[in-house]
């Protein structure tokens, strides 16, 4: 058969290669293209010599660790102090307000808890967390982080992935997609899980339209961390058996053009190195026990003996490389930080489960000298009203609430932003979640206009088409 040499052949693609390899020479190739970080390799034509990862300028940060306080602190109980809820006491919002989520709108509720002054910056924090009040000088402060959401799960949606809606991959995730894993050996996106999932489920930590082997591990502190990672077989049986299912994955991946089999193959083979690293990393025998102690792992309170192992377990991740580490709250007695009733007892029992080991963590990360190279990040969904639900409780307030952040570059010390007198919305420096996104990337080195992949016929990314640096929070 001729052809009239219009027409040429195509290149040579990976699957067409495995095709006609069949499973012998895929055998002998998947290694190699197994350890290749494919798709952090670039951003935009941009590529690190080191294979890890592209980066458009110097990162102040390495990794991550995201304190997520599941269901939304009162700002006004926790950092930002409203004196003047306490002169409208019991009597009815003078303001304009804006619908809330059940409507059941009491007086001015007064905050319960002390505040005072602490460090040399002068950090105003409340009586809910003394341990973490002996770290003040490492916290930035932004009291005017806002959203659009006044229901938790898409207010978690857009919180983890700049999208009120399910679907879109979680910052952890483009954090992996971005810039790769320093350890070949462990996921670069960890959830820890300590008991609490949060409205919207694991699609808070997917990976969305990104390949499917960005999405997080969820791992529990305690054990082994995953069930199964203790081989039951000798290491040649198992090998033997992944060569096998490599050249079956080839077999249908040469077949289907089908980014699920391509995690999966790379899956079994993290799944593989995972079961000689993850046992060492979650043995946590060689901590000293003064450091334990100090973490609140003899804490009488059980949630905060579950806290202080992801706390700690969180640190040794990033010792080994794991890229974002993302640590939910344990179960406490009553709710998550959701104080639609009994606001006092609520929040008492979750700071109490999360205050100590925080404030051990900054602590550890700042002798170890990773501080200043981990970025650390406490936020839940939104605030609490500065009025009452029902007579003791607080509703949802998306319009002005507190985060924090430490080390990873950013300004300790500072205040941004500021809420009005009574607490209840942004009036100086509003900021919208994109803007932390964009900036929690730019403190990785990432421009988060030009990580992007296209989707749908159009470049998406984490920010979508919002988002700015804030650069007032960043050391120069």
């Amino acid at each position: 058969m001729t052809h009239c040499g219009k027409f040429r052949t195509g290149p040579l693609t990976r699957r067409d290669m495995l095709a006609r390899g069949a499973a012998g020479l895929a055998g002998a190739i998947l290694p190699t293209l197994l350890a290749e970080n494919t798709f952090a390799r670039s951003i935009n034509g941009i590529t690190n010599a080191d294979g890890l990862g592209a980066k458009h300028h110097a990162a102040k940060a390495r990794s991550v660790i995201f304190l997520y306080m599941d269901g939304g602190p009162g700002q006004m109980d926790t950092f930002d102090p409203k004196p003047e809820l306490q002169k409208w006491a019991g009597q009815p919002y003078p303001r304009e307000r804006s619908a809330t989520q059940f409507e059941e709108v009491g007086g001015v509720l007064p905050s319960p808890w002390t505040f005072k002054q602490h460090g040399e910056c002068g950090h105003t924090i409340s009586s809910l967390f003394p341990h973490l009040a002996t770290q003040a000088d490492e916290l930035c402060m932004v009291r005017s982080m806002t959203s659009p959401f006044t229901e938790h799960t898409n207010a978690n949606y857009f919180l983890h992935t700049g999208h009120g809606l399910a679907g879109r991959p979680s910052m952890g995730s483009w954090m992996s997609y971005g810039l790769g894993n320093e350890n070949e050996n462990l996921p670069a996106f960890v959830v820890l899980n300590g008991g609490l999932t949060p409205p919207g489920g694991l699609d808070c930590f997917g990976s969305g339209f990104l390949p499917p082997e960005h999405q997080a591990q969820r791992m529990v502190p305690r054990g082994n961390g995953l069930p199964n990672i203790q081989p039951r077989e000798t290491p040649d049986h198992q090998r033997r058996k992944l060569e096998a299912l490599r050249s079956l994955d080839a077999l249908h991946a040469a077949e289907v053009d089908s980014p699920q089999v391509d995690a999966a193959i790379k899956n079994w083979e993290l799944a593989f190195r995972m079961q000689a690293e993850v046992p060492d990393l979650m043995e946590l025998a060689n901590e000293p026990d003064w450091l334990k102690e100090k973490y609140g792992f003899n804490h009488p309170y059980e949630p905060t003996r579950i806290y202080a192992a992801e706390c700690l377990l969180a640190r040794r991740m990033i010792e080994r490389g794991v890229r974002f580490v993302e640590l939910t709250c344990p179960l406490v007695d009553g709710d998550r930080w959701d104080q639609h009733s009994n606001l006092k007892e609520g929040h008492d029992n979750n700071a109490r489960a999360v205050d100590q080991p925080i404030a051990a963590l900054l602590e550890d990360l700042k002798v170890r000298g990773l501080l200043d190279e981990t970025l650390v990040v406490f936020a839940g969904e939104f605030g609490r009203t500065p009025f009452a639900q029902g007579t003791n409780g607080r509703d949802h307030n998306p319009h002005g609430f507190t985060i924090w952040m430490a080390g990873g570059g950013t300004k300790p010390g500072t205040v941004y932003g500021a809420t009005d007198d009574f607490g209840y919305h942004a009036i100086e420096n509003p900021l919208e979640i994109h803007d932390l996104h964009a900036t929690m990337m730019h403190l990785l080195g990432v421009q988060h206009e030009a990580l992007t992949i296209n989707h749908g016929g159009r470049e998406m990314r984490l920010t979508d088409v919002h988002g700015r640096v804030v650069r007032d929070l960043c050391v120069s």
